[in-house]
Order: structure tokens, then C-alpha cells, then sequence
């Protein structure tokens, strides 16, 4: 479980309470989307012909502009998420994280899922004395790919919420 159970203001949009604008919540969104995406290759290295991992990002990328609607991502979060059954671990983290990214349409917090499932899938697909390192390697090109608009909000959530998230943000 990667959401806590007191959900944090900053990650609920104005409409709904929080204070959460539009356009960070697209740019969550598109980071999530990006982290994922570094990872598919693992899923489908393993399972070539499933294509929804996938296609959750595509439909994550298809939201934030605005050409679907929020519900018909959300179903996207779940074809992904079953997409990683009985799959490797490496594939099946990878297959979560498009399943995480695709789900910030309805809740902007997974986007901390989405990165934390990639750094796991990448963890998984090198030797057990690789790890460490590729975790913290795959946590740094993420930072690296945060925007300046939602940089602070996202490294303070990974601070908070670090021990969900199998403590992969230690980087």
C-alpha cells in the first residue's frame, strides 16, 4: 500500500478540496508516465504480445491532454495491474508502475507508486549484488527527470512517504 491513510491536501486538485492545480497535476501525471516508460522494456521483454503496460501509458499521456476522460484511465490502471500476474518480478513491478502512472488521472498520489514500482522492477532485473546500485541509479535519473513546477512537492512526498514506498527513495 503506497497511499497513506490520511490523504495529503497537496495531492487533492482545488475542485476537490486540496491544493492541487490542474497543470501540476498533468505534470505528475507526465513524470509518473515517464518513470514507468524507462522500465516497460522489461515487461515486455518478458511478455512481448501484452500490450496493455503499455498502452496505460499511452492513456496516461492521452489524459493529461485532455483526449479521455479520467474513469477511462482509471480502467487502464487495472488492465495494466492485471497485466503483472504471474509475471516475473522485474516485469511485473514494471507492469504496476504503468498501472501507477495511468492511476494519478484519478488519484495525483500515485505518482509516488509509479516511480517506486519502477525502481523495484529495475532492482529486480540485475544480480542480487547489483541492486543497491541500480535502485539508486533508476531513483537518481527520475529526480533528474522531475520539472522545476513540481520538483519540491515530489521529493518532500518521497521524504514522507518513503517507508510505503519499501524505502526505494534513499537515493
Amino acid at each position: 500500500m503506497i497511499l497513506p491513510k490520511e490523504r495529503d491536501p497537496r495531492f487533492i486538485t482545488i475542485r476537490r478540496g486540496g491544493t492541487l492545480t490542474d497543470a501540476h497535476h498533468q505534470l505528475l501525471a507526465l513524470w509518473a508516465a515517464t518513470c514507468a516508460e524507462h522500465v516497460l522494456y522489461l515487461f515486455e521483454q518478458a511478455n512481448a504480445d501484452d500490450k496493455r503496460p503499455r498502452k496505460a501509458i499511452e492513456l496516461t499521456r492521452a489524459w493529461v491532454n485532455g483526449e479521455i476522460p479520467m474513469k477511462q484511465a482509471h480502467q487502464a490502471a487495472f488492465a495494466a495491474n492485471a497485466a503483472a500476474k504471474g509475471m516475473p518480478d522485474a516485469a511485473k513491478f514494471a507492469a504496476l508502475a504503468a498501472g501507477q502512472a495511468v492511476a494519478v488521472a484519478h488519484v495525483a498520489a500515485h505518482e509516488l507508486g509509479a516511480a517506486a514500482y519502477a525502481i523495484r522492477a529495475v532492482m529486480a532485473s540485475v544480480a542480487a549484488d547489483e541492486t543497491e546500485t541500480a535502485g539508486l541509479t533508476e531513483c537518481q535519473w527520475q529526480r533528474d527527470q522531475l520539472p522545476d513546477a513540481i520538483r519540491d512537492l515530489v521529493l518532500d512526498d518521497q521524504r514522507l512517504r518513503n517507508y510505503l514506498c519499501w524505502f526505494v527513495f534513499d537515493c
